[in-house]
């Protein structure tokens, strides 16, 4: 199944203050993190954002808050994002039942948020080159894991390409340069 815009909410998941400089090329997650955000904007997508135990944890980066609102921010207890209620009622309105997920860590937050989502009857869509956790043979394990149940790991140009849909428009002409 392809990623359509028309259907789909963009997630990120925990890039936080304490979390973001201990992960495996972090730099990398966060910069694929805003491009998605700055696609979703574009295209009219929701964005939501989760922040894991930000009293302990800190809040979202900088970057990434100033890219954000503060209705999009969500904290949250749970590992799985599909766990909070508020996050799963904000989801709820959108009435959009495809979710691109990124963020950290691959292997806790992005996998359970995952897994907890699929099992509540969303198309999940995990960007493969815009998660991490703090050693590299975690965000494998998390891959191979989604992959096994069937949840789709994609690239950042996958999602761009998908919710453009075709070349020669202006959105296109307007996004090509986050993908080049």
């Amino acid at each position: 199944m392809l990623m359509k815009r028309e259907r789909a909410s963009l997630c990120v998941i925990d890039i936080q203050e304490r979390l973001l400089p201990v992960m495996h090329q972090g730099d990398h997650v966060l910069n694929a993190s805003l491009k998605l955000i700055e696609a979703a904007r574009r295209l009219s997508i929701p964005v939501l954002c989760s922040e894991q135990y930000p009293k302990g944890l800190g809040p979202s980066v900088a970057p990434l808050a100033a890219a954000l609102t503060e209705v999009e921010i969500f904290a949250k207890t749970h590992f799985s994002c599909a766990d909070e209620p508020l996050i799963t009622e904000a989801l709820s309105r959108s009435r959009r039942r495809q979710l691109v997920l990124c963020g950290v860590e691959a292997h806790v937050c992005v996998l359970q948020s995952a897994l907890g989502f699929q099992a509540a009857g969303y198309e999940v869509f995990v960007v493969g080159d815009a998660i991490s956790s703090r050693s590299p043979d975690s965000v494998q394990a998390a891959k191979a894991r989604l992959l096994q149940a069937g949840i789709s790991v994609v690239t950042l140009e996958m999602v761009v390409f998908e919710w453009l849909g075709q070349a020669g428009t202006p959105e296109f002409k307007d996004l090509r340069g986050l993908i080049s």
